[in-house]
């Protein structure tokens, strides 16, 4: 993971993480929608409603902001009740196909974690498909535990 460059992002940089975003939601079979990806992404960011950070390839170095962005993951802030605490939703984690198996994802996960330590959060919650058993995997590795005790529902009002 020392080949990678891990940054929180600035509003600066939806232009930078659009491209990534579209393709996230291409792999849940969502059209391509690149204009729609930045002005998403550009909100939440410029309206601090997420947090998102950046994997940039070893290009990308501590002190320069060259470098290809290959992944990122996103942040929400909310709250667990029953705890009484703040956490955060990793709602998105994307790498791109072609930096897969470089440890981006892990070096994603790696610091989403350190900065929701930073950040005051007692803990994480995601979701991923049932089918995705790759990231799965990914995710146990890193101590990530299976909800075996709640049933995620969903419903549509729009």
């Amino acid at each position: 993971m020392n080949h990678l460059h891990i940054r929180l992002a600035t509003p600066a940089d939806a232009d930078t993480i659009a491209p990534l975003f579209d393709a996230y939601r291409q792999f849940y079979d969502q059209a391509p929608d690149l204009a729609g990806a930045q002005r998403f992404i550009a909100d939440r960011l410029t309206r601090g409603e997420s947090c998102i950070l950046i994997a940039f390839d070893a290009a990308a170095a501590a002190d320069t902001p060259a470098g290809n962005a290959i992944g990122f993951c996103q942040l929400y802030p909310t709250f667990c009740s029953v705890e009484s605490a703040p956490i955060y939703t990793l709602y998105d984690l994307f790498v791109s196909p072609s930096a897969r198996k470089t440890g981006a994802g892990r070096g994603l996960l790696i610091a989403a974690r350190d900065h929701a330590r930073a950040q005051g959060k007692v803990r994480m919650d995601l979701t991923t498909a049932h089918t995705n058993t790759t990231a799965q995997s990914l995710y146990e590795s890193l101590g990530w535990v299976q909800d075996t005790v709640f049933r995620a529902y969903s419903q549509r009002v729009a």
